[in-house]
Parts: structure tokens; C-alpha cells; sequence
């Protein structure tokens, strides 16, 4: 199982930054995808999740209005769309997979991709 992030960096208070998580390894449709963040000192916290056909969504509070969360099960990937990005954003973003299906279980976490919001 792999699962690679891309598409973070600097981007000023305001704008807009796009993530990639391209998996591998596993019959990604199967699986509810899931972002977390997190800081330097803090646990990591769950940003979003998207169910297997992307029917259903959740967001986290700090994130409602703002984020996106969608998937592309043909391209076995994951998105996250961030628009209106503040300073308390920054962190390290984290793609993950976990669920059991048809015995196959999984807890996979991507490398992380720093996201950095600042002027």
C-alpha cells in the first residue's frame, strides 16, 4: 500500500492551494479516504473524509465552507481543495486509509505535504 501526497507549499492569507494523494496498492474504491493535519506539539486531527463513491463528506468545524474533499476512483486519487486559506492552516497534511473489506484490513498513512500559510 502507498499513498503519495503532493501539491502543498507557501501560499498568502486568502489564497488557494489544491492536494493530491495518489494511491497504490489496494482496491482504492473499496476504502473511505481521509485527510488529516497536523503541528509541530499537537496530535494530528482528521481535516476531512469522503465515503467510498463520494456520496457523503465530513469536515471538520475549522475547515466547513472552505475545504473540499473529492476523489477520482478511476485515477485511484484523492483531492483536497483549499480556498481561503488562514495562517492556522499551516501544517503538515496527511492522507490516510483505513477499513476493513472483505477481510483486508488497512491503516495507512501518506508522507505528509507541508502546507504553509503566511504573508
Amino acid at each position: 500500500v502507498q499513498l503519495v501526497e503532493s501539491g502543498g507549499g507557501l501560499v498568502q492569507p486568502g489564497g488557494s492551494l489544491r492536494l493530491s494523494c495518489a494511491a497504490s496498492g489496494f482496491t482504492f474504491s473499496n476504502y473511505i479516504m481521509s485527510w488529516y493535519r497536523q503541528v509541530p506539539g499537537k496530535e494530528r486531527e482528521l481535516v476531512a473524509a469522503i465515503t467510498t463513491a463520494g456520496g457523503v463528506t465530513n469536515y471538520a468545524d475549522s475547515v466547513k465552507g472552505r475545504f473540499t474533499i473529492s476523489r477520482d476512483n478511476a485515477k485511484n486519487t484523492v483531492y483536497l481543495q483549499m480556498n481561503s486559506l488562514k495562517p492556522e492552516d499551516t501544517a503538515v497534511y496527511y492522507c490516510h486509509v483505513r477499513g476493513t473489506v472483505v477481510g483486508i484490513k488497512l491503516d495507512y498513512w501518506g508522507q505528509g505535504t507541508q502546507v504553509t500559510v503566511s504573508s
